[in-house]
């Protein structure tokens, strides 16, 4: 019997809410022998509307998506590290978008049968735009989504 789980696909923004969904993640595929997929976007849509606007010109915008690609390389590493402490391998995916729409794509491209996504943030403002950005994964996603609120341990 196939098991109802086989590829758990986890987005992380490096929020602490989005890494303790990571940790959650990696606790699964190691107790459940998953597939585990961690994807970082590099929200270039945002970046295309602060440029638009005019809040940042040409070189800001380019210097900044610099800025959240090395961040999403560090994330993506860290995540990866902490699997590897607890021997379970992990695929990192970066991409360049629409966060959920980027994060619903990937999903799909990997065969992903549950997207796990951190819970609420302290910060209102992050909040608002990760709430927008969560909903829009749990209306699109063609598989489960499972919001993380749990705090586990930093030392898994």
């Amino acid at each position: 019997m196939k098991s109802l789980i086989q590829t758990i696909v986890v987005a992380v923004s490096g929020s602490e809410s989005s890494l303790n969904a990571a940790r959650y993640g990696i606790i699964m595929a190691q107790l459940f022998k998953l597939r585990l997929v961690c994807v970082y976007v590099v929200d270039t849509a945002t970046l295309r509307e602060l440029l638009h606007s005019k809040i940042f010109v040409e070189e800001e915008s380019r210097e900044y998506e610099k800025s959240l690609e090395d961040n999403g390389h560090r994330y993506l590493n860290y995540v990866q590290d902490l699997a590897s402490k607890k021997g379970v391998e992990m695929e990192k995916v970066l991409r360049r978008g629409t966060v959920s729409t980027e994060v619903v794509e990937a999903a799909e491209e990997v065969g992903a049968d549950i997207i796990l996504l951190g819970g609420l943030e302290e910060s209102k403002s992050v909040h608002d735009v990760l709430s927008r950005q969560r909903k829009e994964i749990v209306r699109n996603a063609k598989c489960s989504v499972l919001i993380v609120k749990e705090l586990i341990d930093n030392k898994s």
